[in-house]
């Protein structure tokens, strides 16, 4: 079981996406979704990693109720999904709320009803179809796979902190 801390951007069943600003720290509306969907999940960030998009890791997180933009939480792995977006590899490490009764006795993409791992894939499959954005999942992989990417993404990380120019960074 590996627990880390997840910095939650878009709380589940909104439509706006935010960012934050790794500079100020400053939370910003980026934008409003196109379509009629909204997040089916907390959708957020693994601090202090980097993954190959540049971006800090990010992390989509099933509990039972939504929180607020830049809310600190407690997450359980449980595996993660591979998309493509815009052309680029992007990859969303899975978990569940490590407080939440009803999610926390679960531990990997099995013990989640397969139709909410549906609705993840149509969503994020979908998402930006009417910005005439092409997003396609790929597919989804185990809680020890999570890990390791989580491992990577901190050692990039680290290796970008050091002034390693060959890694790409929009921090």
């Amino acid at each position: 079981m590996h627990i880390v801390e997840a910095i939650i951007e878009i709380p589940m069943g909104s439509r706006n996406k935010y960012e934050v600003n790794h500079r100020t720290g400053k939370i910003k509306l980026d934008r409003v979704l196109y379509s009629a969907a909204y997040y089916p999940v907390e959708y957020g960030y693994i601090d202090n990693t980097l993954s190959l998009d540049g971006d800090q890791l990010d992390i989509l997180v099933f509990t039972t109720a939504g929180t607020f933009p830049g809310c600190y939480m407690d997450c359980k792995i449980i595996g993660g999904m591979d998309m493509i977006d815009s052309g680029e590899e992007d990859t969303k490490i899975i978990a569940v709320n490590a407080h939440d009764p009803r999610y926390m006795d679960m531990s990997c993409l099995a013990d989640i009803a397969p139709h909410y791992l549906k609705e993840l894939q149509n969503f994020f499959s979908t998402y930006k179809s009417l910005q005439h954005q092409v997003t396609e999942v790929i597919g989804f992989f185990d809680e020890e796979e999570a890990w390791k990417r989580i491992c990577q993404s901190r050692e990039r990380y680290l290796n970008w902190l050091n002034g390693d120019t060959e890694i790409k960074s929009n921090l």
